[in-house]
């Protein structure tokens, strides 16, 4: 009697099935994974830019998920003392609780290591041993099958995290490897996936984007995708996103550029998920091709890392994104400096500077041009702003190339040169008069040691650094002096960085290496080094001798470093211990991001 009752349910079931009529269980196996929009990034928070945006469509019922290439344990802290990996376990739980409020369901991690702030792709990627981290990156998107990608700008612009570049770069390249079954094949014969083509792929962008997606709008439960967004977002209270439910900007459109598609797209769009139901089609890139017209047969060399991405740009068919990228190029105020011109097509060209304070000549050697493609620069010696170099053919053809002029001192074995940082000199935020923060800084130095003196003007000098939190000097009033032994490196893993705070919570000076192969306090990291610090009426003033066996140069005349002293200032008299009161960042040699970016930091030149 059981077996036949058992028989004729296994009957009415297949018949209800056959039929239709059978109610719907709940998803599983690779459906349960189904998602429709993936963001990559590189530390939790970095979803800040698209999180109205990812709640946007979680409220509308899509599956929403995030990936991130680390745990942020490299990052600061302003409510505790946890660094490194017990950094990295507070700032996933921060993420979780972002993400449950914004509507995401899937959250997985690379864990690949934050290892500090860096603006070079090349060493993040190495440090990352990058075949393995997009092998995850695949092994996920085959497992998620999402139809859409938006990651993070991989472009070098001035202030772009290495590691966010990497982000980009890995999910631009995943795009097309978990499409292919060549690529990893383990992760097909062995872990049952299958190779899977993302539909599109958005940087997000605010430059000339395909699409803006306005999120204050409200979604059928009523919520508004940017007070979503904001509230979420405070939960990265260790990164000072506390306040961020305040933050009225998460309410403007977000902005996004289409890098890859595998489908017909018509531009502009109107939403993320236009076209996604079309069939994909091997030439569907072609339509997002930079149309190149009018091009020289010349064009100035920039940066390293800029010429490695725009190879890169064509080799992965996103050129349209880097097209506008200029030239770039460092140089010295007040010297020579080589500049040079890479020629296709040869001919004569003819120099033009766009300041008069400039001298630009054709490189020469007895009588004849060098290579035919090199031109000597010089800046004034107190050459500040960025200039523009064009060169025009005799067919009137041109090429360009921004010139950044960076400072250069000089130091010798007696007397102190004192060099000014005012309030012009900008990295970040603003000041509201010399007497909010300006300073000067003098060099010397001797067989063993290179003497800094920073005189700082400050007229509310705030000490909330306790003594077991010497780090993150971003923080709180201090100054960070930068050391380059190679001048013009890309990275800092060769350099010597430190941050000085000028009084701790029981008014002891304190250091630390920051963002460079030895981080940490100095009785740790520089045992050798020498600190003194004193308050004066209108600020105070820090001297450091520094060993020249922890810079890794023994000194002499004509020796040239990579040198900068950053001016950091926060002015909230009642600081919490630890919190983030930065408010305004000056340098020597400012730009954005310079703190991890060597090629702009000034030059010091020994005598």
């Amino acid at each position: 009697m059981k077996v036949m009752r058992r028989f004729l349910v296994g009957l009415a079931a297949v018949v209800l099935a056959s039929t239709g009529l059978a109610a719907e269980g709940p998803l599983q196996g690779a459906e349960v994974l189904k998602t429709d929009l993936m963001f990559v990034g590189a530390h939790p928070d970095d979803e800040t830019g698209v999180a109205a945006v990812m709640a946007r469509y979680a409220g509308q019922g899509r599956v929403v998920a995030s990936v991130y290439c680390t745990r942020g344990e490299g990052g600061g802290n302003m409510v505790g003392t946890q660094a490194g990996a017990a950094l990295g376990v507070l700032r996933e739980t921060e993420l979780r609780d972002c993400l449950r409020i914004l509507g995401v369901r899937h959250v997985y991690f690379l864990d690949e290591e934050d290892f500090f702030y860096t603006e070079s792709l090349a060493a993040t990627l190495a440090k990352w041993e990058k075949e393995d981290v997009l092998g995850k990156l695949a092994r996920v998107i085959r497992s998620l099958r999402p139809d859409v990608i938006v990651t993070m700008n991989p472009a070098p612009n001035p202030g772009q995290h290495g590691h966010h570049q990497a982000a980009g770069i890995l999910a631009t390249e995943a795009f097309a490897a978990a499409a292919d079954p060549k690529r990893f094949p383990e992760q097909l014969e062995r872990e049952g996936l299958e190779a899977w083509q993302v539909r599109k792929l958005y940087y997000s962008s605010s430059a000339e984007p395909n699409v803006k997606i306005r999120t204050d709008e409200t979604l059928p439960n009523g919520d508004v995708p940017a007070d979503l967004a904001a509230k979420a977002l405070s939960q990265h209270r260790s990164q000072a996103f506390g306040n961020f439910a305040n933050s009225p900007w998460l309410r403007r459109p977000s902005s996004f550029v289409l890098g890859k598609t595998a489908v017909k797209v018509s531009l502009p769009e109107s939403d993320l998920f236009d076209s996604v139901r079309n069939a994909v089609d091997a030439h569907a890139q072609d339509q997002l091709a930079w149309k190149e017209t009018n091009r020289a047969g010349f064009a100035f060399v920039p940066r390293p890392a800029i010429s490695r991405f725009k190879v890169w740009a064509r080799e992965h068919q996103v050129e349209h994104t880097a097209s506008a990228f200029a030239a770039d190029v460092p140089v010295i105020a007040g010297r020579e400096n080589k500049v040079r011109l890479a020629v296709m097509n040869g001919g004569s060209m003819k120099p033009a500077l766009t300041n008069e304070g400039w001298k630009v000549t054709e490189a020469r050697k007895s009588g004849k041009v060098v290579y035919g493609n090199e031109y000597v620069v010089q800046p004034p010696a107190d050459a500040r702003e960025d200039v523009t170099l064009r060169v025009t053919s005799a067919n009137d053809e041109s090429a360009e190339v921004r010139l950044h002029p960076v400072p250069l001192a000089t130091a010798n074995r007696k007397n102190s040169i004192e060099f000014e940082i005012t309030t012009d000199l900008v990295v970040q935020g603003r000041t509201d008069s010399p007497a909010d923060l300006s300073g000067t800084f003098a060099v010397r130095y001797d067989q063993e040691y290179l003497h800094v003196r920073v005189v700082v003007r400050d007229d509310r000098v705030v000490s909330n650094i306790e003594p077991n939190d010497i780090k993150g000097h971003w923080r709180s009033d201090s100054v960070e002096i930068c050391i380059d032994p190679n001048p013009g490196s890309e990275h800092t893993m060769g350099c010597f960085k430190i941050g000085i705070f000028p009084f701790d919570t029981t008014g002891k000076v304190r250091a630390a290496r920051d963002a460079d192969a030895n981080q940490g306090p100095i009785e740790r990291t520089a045992p050798g080094t020498k600190l003194n610090s004193q308050r004066s009426a209108d600020g105070y003033a820090i001297s450091i001798s520094i060993p020249w066996s922890d810079i890794g140069v023994k000194p002499k005349r004509g020796t040239k470093l990579g040198f900068n002293v950053i001016l950091y200032d926060g002015d909230k008299e009642n600081a919490a211990r630890g919190e983030n009161i930065n408010e305004a960042r000056l340098a020597w040699s400012p730009r954005p991001g310079v703190q991890g970016r060597p090629e702009d930091w000034g030059r010091l030149l020994l005598e």
